[in-house]
């Protein structure tokens, strides 16, 4: 009987084997960190859980998915009026404001546990959020000048033939 698979009785050396990529940082430590923390989430609510009583921790966690969704609405609020705004100016949305790091405070605050509620609610305070947009908005701009990133790929331009090929290319301003 047949599978519908070749079964072959002797190895090809023909065919040197290809070595394996890498995996990334990322994607090797992700998995490991996410279950680090599910394990610190369970264990934080065991203890208030333990200090006080089930009742209490099952509010605690209604009470920040309630707020959670308070403050994404609020924030998304607060986002589209900026946008409104600069259309009926003409002109381009203001930066700044923290309504991101507003909704991502929200959405840590809905995600059951304490640890992401008591950053969360962090992420809510204006000084947190003015250093954490000043950290990520310098870590852009060093990324942007770095060879082979992001700033790379928006010097990279495509220039699509008539005959269907794309050429590659790229931007070089001429500053004088």
């Amino acid at each position: 009987m047949t599978t519908g698979s070749p079964i072959r009785a002797y190895p090809t050396d023909a065919q040197p084997r290809r070595p394996q990529p890498r995996r990334s940082r990322l994607r090797t430590f992700l998995p490991l960190g996410l279950a680090a923390w599910l394990v610190l989430e369970i264990w934080l609510l065991t203890v208030v859980a333990g200090a006080t009583s089930g009742p209490v921790v099952l509010l605690i966690l209604v009470a920040g998915f309630v707020l959670g969704g308070v403050v994404i609405k609020r924030a998304g609020r607060r986002a589209f009026q900026n946008l409104n705004e600069a259309l009926q100016r003409g002109s381009a949305p203001r930066s700044g404001g923290g309504n991101g790091l507003m909704m991502l405070g929200g959405l840590l605050l809905m995600i059951p546990g304490l640890a992401s509620d008591a950053i969360g609610l962090l992420l809510l305070l204006p000084p947190v959020q003015k250093a954490v947009s000043g950290f990520g908005e310098r870590k852009l701009r060093e990324a942007a000048g770095t060879p082979g990133t992001l700033g790379d790929a928006f010097q990279q331009a495509r220039i699509h033939r008539p005959d269907g090929k794309v050429v590659q290319g790229e931007v070089i301003r001429d500053e004088q």
